[in-house]
């Protein structure tokens, strides 16, 4: 089940919201035809994204796993940029949204959704 955590996403929300977020999606579909059901919740999501100015930087398919460990791989990655915190927030909440939202709700098995702050010494 994708849910947020109420106390994180609530403090994400109340920081500084002058900057671009990154969210990094970590992905493990569920094994019932999860992979298609997430095509169709992109297809839903895509121009929904663009209304609130936000966008997919990155999607890639996960390959194995190089490091040790007890990690196991994710089925795919998804990086998707928002022009700003409250922009993340008026998505989730947006009736048009929430319908495409359930969609990808049925694909995912599990999930990791990471917020990234841009950093130039980073990159």
């Amino acid at each position: 089940m994708v849910a947020f955590s109420p106390d994180v996403f609530a403090a994400f929300l109340a920081e500084d919201d002058d900057q671009p977020v990154v969210m990094l999606n970590l992905l493990r579909f569920a094994p019932d035809g999860g992979r298609a059901r997430y095509d169709t919740y992109l297809g839903m999501a895509r121009p929904i994204l663009a209304r609130f100015g936000a966008g997919i930087v990155l999607g890639g398919e996960g390959l194995a796993v190089l490091t040790t460990g007890t990690e196991r791989g994710w089925d795919a990655v998804v990086l998707v940029r928002y022009p700003t915190r409250a922009a993340f927030k008026a998505m989730v909440d947006d009736p048009e949204y929430q319908r495409a939202f359930a969609v990808g709700q049925s694909a995912i098995a599990d999930i990791v959704l990471q917020p990234l702050r841009p950093s130039d010494a980073l990159s």
